[in-house]
């Protein structure tokens, strides 16, 4: 059964840093495309960063380039999101998903001073 667990979330101050990660169980997430989605209170789920097979390819949001960074250890089968200069607009659940199918369970990332 494949699991995908969120950790790293918390509060921070604006202008702070937070590294989230995405661990997998069940199956190797090697040959998968892998994703952050976020959801603020009151607004639908949208759609943050992705990392393609390898880590070769890269796609962000346009709120987000520049400060959050996606990356993948396959040997761990872990996903991360470095997320650095946060504002507080970007207070959500972060949600993982892999192969647009398997969806962890969030977590909280809240920023404010």
């Amino acid at each position: 059964q494949v699991q995908v667990v969120e950790s790293g979330g918390g509060l921070v101050q604006p202008g702070g840093s937070l590294r989230l990660s995405c661990a997998v169980s069940g199956r190797s997430s090697a040959i998968f495309v892998m994703s952050w989605y976020r959801q603020a209170p009151g607004k639908e789920r949208e759609f943050v960063a992705r990392i393609g097979s390898g880590g070769t390819m890269t796609n962000y949001t346009d709120s987000v380039k520049g400060r959050f960074t996606i990356s993948r250890d396959d040997a761990k089968n872990t996903m991360y999101l470095q997320m650095n200069s946060l504002k507080p607009e970007d207070t959500a659940v972060y949600y993982c998903n892999m192969k647009g199918v398997y969806w962890g369970q969030g977590t909280q990332v809240t920023v404010s001073s």
